[in-house]
């Protein structure tokens, strides 16, 4: 029996193009605005990539790392914005509570922690339930494990956040990056990474390509912490087409309109809340709470419980209007001033 010859992939499907763009385009005109993707995103603006382009796009399209476009010749900052399969999207750092673009089009996204003082439990049910919204399947990627003495312990933290979520240990600088990673890493997937700076993101790119095409840079002894390394948030592709994203570290990570999302984190604790004998619990002192009866029975981590309360009340701030907001700081106002009020007399 003859060997099976395998169609090779077009310069766009190693650039990640599917069905599912294709048939957002019109085959008579696309001549005239061919499909082309973002590859780099700049503070100038977008430099793009086609099967016979490679173009810089001036500020215009809101695009971000890993859209599609289609190219006007004519005027590239109206080049058109493809609908997007998944999109990574935050609450920019800072009070304007603006929404930041992180990148589209991911199909697995690997969230990166170090085994030492940088593995944070918290920040990574955040990146959980960032890929829970953004409908890319996350995968929990533990480096520096040859550095540390006990990292299964890390991985069995880490495993208990979703049971959606495999979590694989690996030393960034050996040759397991690519034996791990390959079932996510095939032609024409698009992967990302996404972590603090300095838990080995762009080793882990560097692994994936066997030599250096992403900047890295030790971390601190003192704290673990890491040094920016990744400036901007860039796509590099693999000999057989597979589009790796690397992206600089983020300080602040605030979430919005995630609230189905994290309830798929904590589905443990959500699944408990339905079981209250009040609608409105607020899972304190409450006759009948579930959670705190678990709590009591010790079948649930405080931990746990306190990092659920938290986020889920940063979600209820941030998709809230600034209506609501005002009108939930005049209602605290009034009460401090009925309480202080009260006192005086």
């Amino acid at each position: 029996m003859g060997k099976i010859s395998r169609r090779e992939p077009s310069p766009l499907e190693r650039l990640g193009w599917k069905p599912f763009f294709s048939q957002q385009t019109d085959v008579d005109a696309a001549a005239d605005a061919p499909p082309v993707r973002v590859v780099e995103v700049h503070r100038t603006g977008l430099h793009v990539l086609g099967e016979k382009l490679d173009a810089f796009i001036p500020p215009g399209p809101n695009a971000t790392v890993g859209d599609w476009l289609l190219y006007d010749p004519q005027k590239p900052s109206n080049s058109k914005v493809l609908e997007r399969r998944s999109v990574f999207e935050r609450r920019a750092p800072g009070s304007d509570r603006k929404r930041q673009l992180i990148a589209a089009n991911v199909d697995t996204v690997f969230i990166v922690s170090s085994c030492n003082k940088d593995f944070n439990i918290a920040r990574l049910e955040r990146y959980v339930a960032l890929a829970f919204e953004a409908e890319v399947t996350p995968v929990i990627l533990l480096t520096k494990a040859d550095l540390c003495d006990d990292p299964e312990s890390y991985a069995k933290a880490a495993s208990v956040i979703s049971n959606r979520v495999l979590v694989e240990v690996l030393d960034a600088l050996s040759d397991e990056p690519i034996a791990k990673l390959a079932p996510w890493c095939k032609p024409g997937q698009t992967i990302a990474f996404l972590g603090s700076s300095g838990v080995g993101k762009s080793t882990l790119v560097n692994a994936l390509f066997r030599d250096g095409v992403a900047d890295t840079a030790a971390i601190r002894e003192d704290d673990s912490k890491g040094r920016h390394t990744t400036t901007r948030r860039q796509l590099h592709f693999t000999a057989d087409g597979c589009a790796v994203l690397d992206t600089p570290g983020m300080r602040e990570l605030q979430l919005t309109d995630v609230e189905a999302r994290i309830a798929d984190v904590f589905a443990d604790i959500v699944a408990l809340a339905d079981q209250c004998r009040f609608s409105d619990c607020g899972h304190d002192s409450e006759p009948d709470c579930a959670i705190q009866g678990a709590l009591a029975r010790g079948e649930i981590d405080p931990n746990r419980l306190a990092r659920w309360r938290k986020l889920a009340a940063e979600e209820r701030f941030n998709s809230s209007t600034l209506a609501e907001r005002k009108a939930a700081e005049k209602s605290l106002q009034k009460m401090i001033n009925a309480v202080q009020q009260k006192n005086r007399k």
